[in-house]
C-alpha cells in the first residue's frame, strides 16, 4: 500500500508566504494560508506537529518565461536553505512556477470569487502555492 502523508506547497514572495497542502493521500491540493515569512515557518512546523505526517515541501522555483533565474529565485533558494536546515528529515522539491500567479488568478475568477476578494492580500499566494503543488502532483504521480 501507498504510504499516507501530506506535501506542502510553499509561494515565496518578498512579503508573504503562501502555503497549501494535499491531502494526506495527495489527490489534491488546497490552500491553507498565506504567512510572513517568519509566520510560514511557524505554519509548515504546525503542519508537520499537528497534521502530519508531512512527506516532503515543494518551493515554486521562480524562473523566466525563457526558464532562467529571477530577482525572485534568490529568495526562494534562501527559503529553502532554511527548510533543509529546520526539517532536515522532510524532501523538499522544486517545482518551475511561471505562470503560477496567472493561473491561479484565472482558476480563483472561474470558480465565482469577486474580483475585490481575488484582491485581497493573500488569497493570490495561496492559490498559487495550491496550483504550484497541483502542478507537482500530476507531474510527480509516484510521490
Amino acid at each position: 500500500m501507498a504510504v499516507t502523508g501530506r506535501l506542502l506547497g510553499v509561494d515565496v514572495g518578498s512579503k508573504r508566504v503562501g502555503i497549501a497542502r494535499t491531502d494526506p493521500f495527495r489527490t489534491f491540493a488546497s490552500p491553507v494560508n498565506s504567512f510572513t515569512l517568519s509566520g510560514s515557518f511557524s505554519e509548515i512546523k504546525r503542519q508537520i506537529n499537528n497534521d502530519g505526517p508531512v512527506i516532503g515541501i515543494v518551493v515554486g522555483w521562480p524562473l523566466t518565461p525563457q526558464g532562467t533565474p529571477t530577482n525572485a529565485t534568490s529568495l526562494a533558494e534562501a527559503y529553502i536553505k532554511k527548510l533543509k536546515k529546520d526539517f532536515p528529515d522532510i524532501p523538499v522539491y522544486k517545482m518551475d512556477e511561471r505562470f503560477s500567479s496567472k493561473e491561479a488568478g484565472k482558476i480563483l475568477a472561474e470558480s465565482g470569487v469577486p474580483k475585490k476578494k481575488r484582491r485581497e492580500k493573500g488569497r493570490l499566494d495561496q492559490a498559487a502555492a495550491a496550483y504550484i503543488l497541483q502542478e507537482f502532483l500530476e507531474a510527480n504521480p509516484d510521490i
